[in-house]
């Protein structure tokens, strides 16, 4: 078993530091998917602006950053494949080794381009950087970029890019049936209900779900307490045990089709290689029908700011998401996971 650890968001409540377990997953092939990954709605849209796309996906990026490192850089931004701090969850740049004081000028602009080059375009690139605050980070040169392993031919490797309400990942493939490596983290300060807040989005197109349901389906999707920020919170429950929430099984075709939208607005700012694997997990675990939708409560709950969490899991699929008192999202999808 791997140890995960989580660093304490320095603007809210003390998260738990207990260690996110390691994910075991089935063995079943991977199957295709018949759902399609459409943009999100226009109006959920950033503003753009022009910007040169990566001309090189993510993993040659990598191995020519690694190609580029010094000895000394290497000793202080390389760990091994099976270090524990591989499958970590963090708050800030991972050991405090921001890429400000790590990178020269121009490997800080291939880590960039590596950013990019894993989210989906500028409207991903903007969400995932805050509108390019980088949230309580401040700027990009105050995240942390580190790899794990080797990025050479026949070697496993891991990317993982860290910083204020983020952990972003690339490896590969090098952890057999792992949606994007490994579990993710993401979030933004403001709250979860504000337009201001840069995942708002997702918030408003889970509503929507909720607003379809008639009383006796609401009542099923209303879970009292917590799915927590924990360990807890992540792990893939055995077979028997069971979900929080009501089951897209248990939806007409019209409020599957919304949860169907909900899917695709969580994942719209990943790039497509990494979202088209979800949905193949997603679809070998049991597909769309095995998935619950829940909604936690708020002490002081109203209609505009009715929930503190949603949260949509199935058989190796969890996406935790903390609405109040800001965005705190957590990821974990995996068919199997091996090494």
């Amino acid at each position: 078993m791997n140890e995960h650890p989580i660093e304490r968001c320095p603007e809210c409540e003390e998260l738990d530091r207990r260690d996110f377990i390691r994910v075991v997953g089935t063995t079943a092939a991977l199957a295709a998917t018949g759902l399609t990954l459409p943009a999100i709605a226009a109006d959920t849209k950033p503003e753009a602006k022009t910007v040169t796309k990566p001309t090189k996906p993510a993993e040659d990026l990598i191995k020519e950053l690694h190609a580029n490192l010094s000895d000394d850089q290497k000793k202080s931004v390389m760990l091994p494949w099976d270090d524990k701090a591989r499958m970590g969850m963090y708050n800030s740049a991972l050991n405090k080794q921001t890429i400000g004081k790590i990178y020269t000028k121009a490997q800080q602009e291939l880590i960039n381009r590596i950013v990019r080059s894993v989210v989906s375009g500028e409207e991903g690139y903007k969400r995932i950087s805050r509108n390019g605050t980088w949230d309580g980070s401040e700027a990009f040169e105050n995240c942390g970029s580190h790899i794990f392993g080797e990025p050479v031919e026949g070697k496993k490797f891991a990317w993982l890019f860290t910083g204020h309400h983020i952990t972003l990942r690339c490896d590969g493939n090098s952890l057999e049936g792992a949606a994007f490596g490994g579990p993710m983290y993401y979030g933004h300060s403001p709250d979860g209900y504000s337009k201001r807040n840069v995942f708002n989005y997702q918030t408003k197109s889970t509503l929507n779900v909720f607003k379809s349901l008639d009383a006796k389906q609401q009542a099923k999707a209303i879970v009292k307490g917590s799915p927590g920020e924990m360990a807890d919170s992540v792990r893939f429950r055995k077979p028997k045990e069971g979900k929080p929430g009501i089951a897209c099984a248990d939806l007409t075709a019209e409020q599957k089709a919304l949860v169907e939208k909900v899917i695709r607005d969580v994942l719209s700012p990943y790039r497509k290689e990494d979202t088209d694997e979800v949905m193949e997990i997603l679809q070998s675990n049991g597909g769309l029908e095995t998935l619950h939708l829940a909604f936690y409560p708020d002490k002081k709950m109203d209609d505009e700011e009715p929930w503190h969490f949603w949260r949509l899991e199935a058989p190796g699929f969890v996406w935790n998401f903390r609405v109040l008192p800001h965005v705190h999202c957590y990821v974990n999808i995996a068919a199997t996971m091996k090494g």
